[in-house]
C-alpha cells in the first residue's frame, strides 16, 4: 500500500450462527456486537469502526440470511443482502464442513451476480484438521470465484492481522468517515438494549428468545452523581413467556438484569441502576408499527 490513506465499507454475511459478531468483536477489540450460541441473533445491521494510521474500515454486521417466517425474518434477509452492492468487499463467513449446505448455495448463487470483491473466510479452524480445511476450501473454489480465501477462528483470533491486511489491499483511497476514536454507529442505548436481550438470549428457553425486544424507556445520569439510572422494558409475545422471564419469584428477571448490568458498566464506564419490566405485545415480530418503535429501519421492512 501507498502512504495514501485508504478507507471504506467491508459486509459480514453468511448463515447465522456462523460466527460474524464474534469475527466483529475481536476486529475491533470491543464487544459490539451480541453474540449467543442461538441463530439470528443480531438483527440490525451493525456499523463497527477500525482506524489505523493507514486505512479505516466500516464494518457492517448482518443479520444471518435465513428463510424468513415473518415480518422482521423478512427485514433481516432484506437488511442483509442490501449491503451486496454497496461495499467495497464482502466476507462470506463458512463454517469448515466440506458439504456445502443448501442455504450456503442459495448464499452463493446471490454472491455470483456482485462485482463486488467476495473473501471466503472459513471460521472456527480450531475445530478441524489441516487435511479437512483443504478439502473445504477445494469444494468452494468450484462454485465460486472468490477474490481471497482466508482460513480463521474469530474465537481464538489466528489469522486475524492477515485478513486485514488482505481487506486493507482492497480499500480505495479515501477519507476517514469516523472519527479515530470512534469504535460503532450504534447509539449508546441501542447498545445497552442489545445487552439485555444478549442476557435473555443466553438465560431462556429456545422457544422464547426470538420473541423478545428491549426498549429503553429511560437512560440518564443522576446530578451530582456517577450512577446512569436505565429502565427497560422486556417485551415477549406470550403471557406463558412472561412468566418464565420473570422466573419464580423474580428469580430469573433478576439474573437478566444482574448479568446485564456487568456489561452495560463495562461498556458506559458509570456504575449503572438497572430496573427491568416485563410486558406481553402479541405478535410483535409481524407488527410495522412495532418493529419501526423497536428500532428497525421502516424502509427495510
Amino acid at each position: 500500500m501507498s502512504n495514501k490513506f485508504h478507507s471504506g465499507f467491508v459486509s459480514l454475511i453468511g448463515r447465522p450462527n456462523v460466527g460474524k459478531s464474534t469475527l466483529m468483536n475481536l476486529i475491533v477489540g470491543e464487544k459490539i456486537a451480541i453474540m449467543s450460541s442461538k441463530p439470528q441473533t443480531t438483527r440490525n445491521q451493525i456499523q463497527s469502526i477500525l482506524t489505523t494510521d493507514d486505512y479505516q474500515i466500516v464494518f457492517i454486521d448482518t443479520p444471518g440470511i435465513h428463510k424468513p417466517k415473518s415480518k422482521l425474518g423478512n427485514y433481516m434477509v432484506k437488511s442483509a443482502e442490501t449491503t451486496f452492492s454497496n461495499v467495497d468487499v464482502i466476507l462470506y463467513l463458512i463454517e469448515p464442513y466440506e458439504k456445502i449446505k443448501d442455504s450456503d448455495m442459495a448464499i452463493i448463487e446471490k454472491l455470483r451476480g456482485t462485482k463486488t470483491p467476495v473473501f471466503l473466510i472459513i471460521n472456527k479452524i480450531d475445530t478441524v484438521e489441516k487435511p479437512e480445511l483443504l478439502k473445504v476450501i477445494d469444494a468452494y473454489s468450484k462454485v465460486c470465484n472468490f477474490a481471497e480465501i482466508i482460513p480463521i477462528s474469530a474465537l481464538k483470533g489466528s489469522n486475524k492481522d492477515t485478513l486485514l491486511d488482505m481487506i486493507a489491499k482492497y480499500l480505495p483511497e479515501g477519507p476517514k468517515y469516523f472519527p479515530d476514536d470512534m469504535i460503532t454507529d450504534q447509539p449508546e442505548r441501542q447498545l445497552v438494549a442489545e445487552l439485555i436481550r444478549e442476557k435473555g438470549l443466553r438465560l431462556l428457553q429456545d422457544e422464547i428468545p426470538h420473541g423478545l425486544a428491549i426498549e429503553i424507556t429511560s437512560m440518564k445520569q443522576r446530578e451530582k452523581s456517577d450512577i446512569v439510572d436505565i429502565d427497560a422494558t422486556i417485551y415477549c409475545e406470550r403471557e406463558s413467556h412472561k412468566g418464565i422471564i420473570i422466573g419464580k419469584q423474580g428469580t430469573m428477571l433478576k439474573k437478566i438484569g444482574s448479568n446485564a448490568r456487568h456489561d452495560i458498566e463495562q461498556l458506559l464506564g458509570n456504575p449503572v441502576n438497572l430496573q427491568l419490566w416485563v410486558k406481553v405485545k402479541k405478535d410483535w415480530r409481524d407488527s410495522d408499527f412495532l418493529l419501526k418503535n423497536f428500532g428497525y429501519d421502516s424502509k427495510q421492512i
